[in-house]
């Protein structure tokens, strides 16, 4: 079986690069995958149907990944969320966890790295 088997995945990247490499990858380990290529896109998508995972870049057109986390914490929406950026920034960083991020990858990001962040996330917690 499929690590994201059932899982439903936002990719939200304004470089299409990017945003194929990420999808292609999820959907290869049987993710259902969405994607966005700005912040106002990403909250449209997020109120259609909330994912179980977003990965999400930080600098995008038409409101950032920062907006973006901003507006979800002001509604009460606990997400997961993977941040990644170009920016290193630790004032960025403690930003953007301090807003709901559960983690902060700096790009160029590794597939496998993504993806097993991703994974640990999504599995049930043992006791």
């Amino acid at each position: 079986m499929s690590r994201f088997a059932s899982k439903q995945i936002l990719i939200v990247d304004d470089d299409p690069d990017i945003l194929e490499a990420f999808e292609i990858a999820f959907r290869h380990e049987g993710a259902t995958v969405r994607t966005a290529t700005d912040g106002v896109s990403a909250l449209m998508a997020i109120r259609e149907g909330a994912p179980d995972l977003m990965v999400l870049d930080m600098m995008l057109p038409r409101s950032s990944g920062l907006f973006v986390l901003e507006k979800l914490h002001q509604d009460g929406a606990t997400l997961n969320i993977i941040m990644v950026t170009a920016n290193q920034g630790k004032r960025h960083r403690d930003f953007a966890l301090g807003l709901g991020a559960r983690a902060y990858l700096f790009k160029p990001v590794s597939l496998p790295r993504l993806l097993d962040l991703a994974a640990g996330m999504l599995s049930p917690s043992t006791p």
